[in-house]
């Protein structure tokens, strides 16, 4: 497959085609990590899976005199609707 590095904001970045991540086993969002050897730019999928969030060992590290309360951000300053 043959692409451009183009700009991208203040970067550069490339379009990959779906079937050559799809071929590395790469899916939309997931974290790759990127090298250089030999002068060759290597993308490959991390080893390292998702965190997944257990809500219960989440709550266990909130003090258990908080108490939620209302925080007023003062008046409207665009188009929102309360």
């Amino acid at each position: 497959m043959v692409t451009k590095v183009q700009k991208w904001g203040n970067s550069q970045g490339l379009r990959i085609a779906k079937h050559v991540l799809a071929d590395a086993n790469i899916s939309l969002g997931d974290d790759v990590d990127v090298s250089v050897n030999n002068g060759k730019i290597i993308i490959s999928p991390t080893k390292q899976t998702r965190r997944k969030y257990d809500i219960k060992k989440l709550l266990a590290h909130m003090p258990e005199d908080y108490r939620p309360e209302e925080v007023d951000w003062g008046k409207p300053a665009g188009k929102e609707v309360w």
